[in-house]
């Protein structure tokens, strides 16, 4: 299965996603994000799914590297793209509560275990331009 979810940037800042407790992987954090449909491009994906998930609008920047988790028996391939919010108030419709920090205060967070590789990727990345 093929998954997208999307590091969106603000002020040196990113937004992690807390899962709510109806969802699978309860309340654990992740980048938001969604499964692609049939026929739908990684990009259409993760703008569909967080206009669906959080009512706002995506810049999408560039992909990261994509990380294959298997949770049990269910295998997914985890598309990131780095992004900022084109417009638009975040609604919260699916998870409990989102949180915007400085990318390094963000690893003791108890984090979906697919989410942890895209995490540290993001991180090194971002170490290696002098950020926070």
């Amino acid at each position: 299965m093929k998954v997208t979810c999307a590091i969106i940037e603000k002020d040196g800042k990113i937004l992690a996603a807390q899962r709510s407790e109806k969802m699978s992987l309860p309340l654990k954090w992740e980048f938001p994000g969604g499964k692609i449909e049939n026929l739908e491009k990684p990009e259409e994906c993760i703008l569909r799914e967080i206009k669906e998930e959080l009512g706002i609008d995506l810049n999408i920047k560039y992909m990261l590297k994509s990380n294959t988790h298997c949770y049990g028996n269910r295998k997914i391939e985890l598309i990131p793209f780095v992004c900022s919010i084109a417009g638009g108030d975040i609604i919260l419709k699916e998870h409990k509560a989102v949180l915007w920090d400085f990318p390094l205060n963000l690893k003791n967070l108890d984090w979906a275990e697919a989410d942890i590789p895209i995490y540290n990727q993001y991180l090194s990345l971002v170490k290696g331009q002098g950020l926070k």
